[in-house]
């Protein structure tokens, strides 16, 4: 239980959902983990951090603490995201586009440029984005997120070589329908028509995605970087 043994970690959209599991794991594990979340939360769990993404002086604010706090960042999980709006391109306004690129592509971005001194004074560091397996393919719908998880991947691996020289490894994860609270608040049917397009026929767990996350925050994957692990019940495979 000490894969992460001595690593300091800042995980974002941590309150729920995939983000807390992925906390849990992390300090299952051994990691220091700091979990931030807009949603302001007392939990004692964790060092508990609030962070709007999107907020530069937000990122500044946070990781200044970290670091003052633990000394480094070892490991950053990109998690935070939103839906928001399921709307096609034509159908979606220009705030509606901004806020869902701003959350899930622009958070990411702000992420990384935050964490990178402290990564470069150590030589060393993971970073994880979390894309989608609809950052990998079409679908119809949800124009915007589509568009911010297919940036997340590309930028992932655009950091992934800038950064390699540095051994500061940098990886996406791209989950299916998952079960968390995102998903069960949408439609009935739209979880449906997913999961029977699913070869595994089910939603997957947070436990299961978490366990990619830990893996890639590890050095069990010391020679992986720029790599999209797809976690998906095989959807994306048909």
């Amino acid at each position: 239980m000490d894969r992460l043994r001595d690593k300091v970690a800042l995980i974002t959209g941590a309150a729920q959902g995939i983000g807390l599991t992925v906390a849990q794991t992390f300090a299952r594990e051994g990691a220091t983990v700091i979990a931030a979340d807009i949603k302001a939360s007392d939990s004692k769990e964790f060092d508990v951090q609030q962070l709007d993404v999107s907020s530069p002086a937000d990122w500044s604010r946070v990781v200044e603490s970290v670091i003052a706090k633990h000394g480094r960042i070892d490991v950053l999980v990109n998690n935070a995201g939103i839906v928001y709006c399921y709307e096609t391109l034509d159908g979606t306004d220009l705030d509606s586009w901004q806020k869902v690129l701003s959350v899930n592509l622009t958070g990411s971005f702000l992420g990384i440029q935050a964490v990178l001194p402290s990564m470069r004074g150590m030589r060393k560091g993971s970073i994880i984005n979390f894309s989608s397996m609809w950052g990998i393919v079409g679908t119809a719908g949800a124009a915007a997120y589509a568009a911010a998880k297919g940036g997340v991947r590309n930028m992932t691996k655009n950091a992934a070589v800038t950064y390699a020289p540095e051994n500061i490894r940098v990886n996406s994860v791209h989950p299916g329908l998952i079960r968390t609270p995102l998903v069960t608040s949408q439609p009935d049917d739209l979880n449906a028509e997913i999961i029977a397009k699913t070869p595994m026929g089910r939603m997957g767990t947070p436990e299961e995605v978490a366990n990619v996350c830990l893996f890639l925050a590890s050095d069990e994957s010391s020679f992986m970087t720029g790599a999209e692990l797809v976690i998906d019940g095989g959807y994306l495979a048909q």
